[in-house]
């Protein structure tokens, strides 16, 4: 048995030995990983530098304002344009063009204006009567009435009709609207155009049909906003109310951690011995009706599943996997028991420790301050790097012009040989690009930016796990709680975070970034494969995203305990991960007991609090019920205030246990130390709670004498 043992711990390291000067988190600690935090260092620099060259030659206007076909801003302060806000489209029909999908642009003139059309008017009509004023405002600048018809459509000087539009992100829509179950624009269903001819509207609302859905989506978006302006008060109402559940979860769970396990046992163990009994009599029902006895096999595979519930041997095969998985579970509880014991031990001593620590709760302010920053600086930096290419013009022709699609100067194109070659083509403005070095690596620096972003992201939150497990380290290794706690332990605790341990953290924030950006480009792979019809390559893809997801929830899992022992002993990332994963596989059914009984608990409160304020809320928004003698305001959809009182219950809830679990990790692997460390003699006793003592027939020899 000895030589058994000795063989384990040699396969899984070895045990931690007593060291009489170790009392809790080391307080004289070195700094580890230099190299990390060197590199951290110097990566951020280059990111500030990014920053800086993408804020220097990018405009966010881009994105903001439409520009017309000579890259000028609509509706921008201090530009000829200023009064000028919307986009209007000489021929949005051809907005429909595949070349839209290739050049990011319509090829079609367009210019800023400053009102939407209002009217159909063709320009041949137009030129002959008292609207041609009206009309003109919708021509290129500086337009001169001194052309034929025939010259100023073929030129682009006007559009060759003006129907009635909405303005929609800034730019002009026709107004579509269904009249007997056809979409139609305006009041009327065909117009004439610039020669003559009329054509049926059809084609219009088929190249612009689409506007509708997304004027719809406006409509939608103000009057979610109402809504929130009338209801944001009961909201965070709700969100307070939420918050409060949340503390008192955590209080009660030092009480109730063992009832509520044990009454989960006994429910899944009643639900399944009913499903057996049902399974059961169904069997028994079908007994002797006609088709019941047909084999499985017999039967084959029926697309219509509820075939399967005529036979016998459907239920039969039920009631085997149920009375399996109902001994299974009673041979677990027989066989584990103290395991579970001990695991509700850990739960309710972890509420012992948030209570005596209790700013630990508001450190989840701090994380989530961290991490809007990290992500405000990097939408920032990647909108201003999407923004910072120049205007580039090119050739735009209806016909079968040899010069379509080249680059070209929209101040002389007009006297230049491809204008002379190719009357029907214009210039004007396709995209924002470049050919510079600086436009040819703004991809690597978009990648840069990401990589960046995951970098500093999963940095905080190592950050925030260190610190809250040096805190709870400091209440476990307290022999005599509260009174040997250390005064201020979160603030000690991130004070050693940052002062020796940031290039730790960078190493173990880097190695998960790494796989991220992976898991990123392997998406954008995918995305880019999704048109092939290469089965092989499509199943490689997914094998890789599996295997890269698996890694992903490992490194996670490995840095979590290694940043726990980081915080108590102060050693470098790699020693931390090797120490905590032997730690752990040497007690590998403690974790997995533990693991299971906390996810359970962690979701039974999530569901118990967001269920809670969502139905409370419900009930609120739909006026079934009133608080004191207010009520609710009147909305536009009931369902937008709960949604949002829902969604930040739930993320209120996750930032409460997120801390609670933490702190279960924490002892649970300083109860791992604890044991293999003392024996409870006078000169090495325990520093577990005289409950876990208890169950482990555990006591400290001095402490039993006295």
């Amino acid at each position: 048995m000895g030589g058994e043992r000795q063989h384990y711990y040699g396969k899984h390291g070895t045990p931690q030995k007593y060291d009489p000067t170790f009392k809790g988190p080391i307080y004289h600690r070195g700094c580890t990983d230099i190299i990390c935090c060197v590199f951290l260092l110097l990566a951020i620099v280059g990111y500030v530098a990014v920053g800086i060259i993408a804020w220097t030659h990018g405009d966010p206007r881009k994105v903001i304002y439409p520009t017309d076909s000579r890259g000028e801003f609509c509706g921008q302060k201090g530009t000829k344009n200023a009064n000028k806000p919307f986009l209007f489209y000489f021929n949005i029909v051809k907005c429909a063009s595949p070349l839209v999908l290739l050049e990011f642009q319509c090829p079609t003139p367009q210019i800023c204006v400053e009102k939407c059309p209002d009217r159909y008017l063709t320009y041949l009509n137009a030129q002959k009567s008292q609207d041609f004023e009206y009309y003109k405002q919708f021509c290129v600048p500086g337009f001169q009435n001194n052309k034929g018809v025939a010259e100023v459509l073929r030129d682009g000087d006007c559009p060759a009709v003006l129907i009635p539009s909405k303005p929609l992100a800034r730019r002009c829509f026709p107004a579509i609207h269904a009249h007997k179950g056809v979409l139609m624009v305006g009041n009327e269903t065909t117009y004439e155009d610039g020669h003559g001819f009329r054509k049926n509207i059809t084609e219009l609302v088929e190249g612009a049909k689409k506007a509708n859905g997304v004027l719809e989506a406006r409509q939608l978006a103000m009057r979610i906003f109402e809504d929130y302006t009338v209801s944001w008060y009961w909201i965070v109402i709700g969100l307070v109310i939420a918050m409060l559940m949340s503390l008192l979860f955590i209080v009660l769970l030092r009480f109730l951690a063992g009832i509520m396990v044990w009454v989960m046992i006994i429910m899944v163990i009643l639900v399944l011995g009913y499903g057996i009994f049902h399974c059961y009599m169904e069997y028994m029902r079908l007994r002797g009706e006609a088709g019941s006895d047909i084999s499985l096999v017999d039967l084959g595979f029926q697309t219509d599943l509820r075939v399967y519930l005529h036979l016998r041997q459907t239920w039969m095969a039920f009631m085997i996997i149920l009375s399996i998985l109902e001994v299974i579970i009673i041979l677990l509880l027989i066989f584990l028991r103290k395991r579970i014991l001990i695991a509700i031990a850990l739960i309710k001593e972890a509420s012992r420790a948030v209570g005596y620590v209790m700013c630990s709760l508001l450190y989840p302010l701090v994380t989530f301050l961290l991490l809007c920053l990290c992500i405000a600086y990097w939408a920032s930096t990647a909108v201003f790097l999407s923004t910072s290419n120049e205007a580039v013009y090119k050739i735009f022709d209806d016909g079968t012009c040899q010069f379509a699609g080249k680059t070209c100067n929209p101040e002389t194109f007009a006297s230049s040989n491809e204008s002379r070659l190719c009357p029907g083509a214009h210039c004007q403005f396709a995209f924002y690009g470049g050919e510079s070095g600086y436009h040819r690596a703004l991809l690597g620096l978009q990648i840069f930016n990401a990589f960046m972003f995951f970098w500093l992201a999963n940095f905080v939150l190592a950050l925030g796990q260190v610190t809250l497990a040096g805190a709870f380290a400091s209440y476990y290794w307290a022999l005599h709680k509260p009174d040997d706690l250390p005064a201020f332990p979160l603030f000690s605790a991130f004070g050693r975070a940052l002062r020796y341990h940031t290039g730790s953290l960078a190493f173990g924030a880097l190695i998960l970034a790494i796989v991220q950006i992976i898991r990123v480009m392997l998406e954008y792979l995918d995305q880019r494969l999704k048109a092939a019809e290469n089965k092989f390559a499509k199943f490689l893809m997914t094998c890789l995203k599996c295997c890269f997801w698996c890694l992903e929830k490992f490194i996670r899992f490995l840095n979590r305990n290694a940043y726990i022992m980081i915080a108590i002993y102060g050693t470098n990332f790699c020693t931390s991960a090797r120490n905590a994963f032997f730690l752990l596989m040497r007690n590998i059914i403690r974790v997995a007991v533990l693991d299971k009984v906390t996810d359970f608990l962690f979701l039974l409160g999530k569901l118990l609090i967001v269920g809670s304020v969502g139905i409370l809320a419900f009930f609120f928004f739909t006026h079934r019920i009133r608080i004191v003698q207010d009520t609710a305001p009147p909305l536009n959809y009931y369902w937008v205030p709960i949604l949002t009182v829902i969604i930040g219950s739930y993320l209120i809830a996750h930032g409460f246990f997120s801390v609670y679990g933490m702190c279960v990790d924490t002892l649970f692997l300083c109860f791992l130390e604890d044991l293999e460390r003392n024996d409870g003699s006078a000169e090495r006793p325990y520093f577990m709670s005289p409950n876990l003592k208890r169950l482990l027939n555990k006591t400290n020899k001095k402490l039993a004498e006295s």
